[in-house]
């Protein structure tokens, strides 16, 4: 009986990925740009939202829920500024429109009225790169890439 409650007490070694180290050590940057972004994007919109939680998401960029919860992929530190902002935007503006129909894009349009070349780049991006970009998709455009020159420069 005792070696049946050492077992279940043992913890398992599980092996990190280098995809799950890489989300770890860029997650942190990503809360704080999101933050970021929404303390500046959410008065614009006229919307508050509940909860932010940051994930490493496959084929999203961003989602949206009914609650007013919003999760956001950490590889948003790795696009360039504007393709952040609108990304944000548009889950910003789901608070207001749960569906793409034309009133969502005109909440959209009246906080980022170039949104549709920014979408447009955001799908070259992502048939560039994959579903998702990554560290390779790196410049020094990215937020990620203005946040390191911050830092070196302190």
């Amino acid at each position: 009986m005792w070696k049946k409650l050492l077992r279940r007490t043992k913890k398992r070694l599980v092996k990190k990925s280098p995809a799950a180290a890489h989300f770890k050590n860029h997650q942190a940057a990503a809360r704080l740009l999101i933050h970021e972004r929404l303390a500046h994007f959410a008065p614009l919109c006229g919307v508050t939202y509940t909860r932010v939680a940051v994930r490493n998401q496959r084929r999203r960029w961003g989602s949206c829920s009914s609650l007013g919860n919003l999760n956001f992929n950490y590889r948003l530190v790795f696009l360039p500024a504007h393709l952040c902002d609108y990304v944000i935007v548009h889950e910003l503006c789901h608070l207001k429109e749960l569906n793409h129909g034309p009133n969502f894009w005109a909440e959209v349009e009246k906080v980022m009225p170039e949104y549709k070349a920014s979408e447009a780049e955001l799908r070259v991006i992502e048939k560039k790169f994959g579903a998702v970009v990554s560290q390779h998709a790196y410049t020094e455009t990215s937020y990620f890439g203005q946040l390191a020159k911050r830092l070196m420069v302190v």
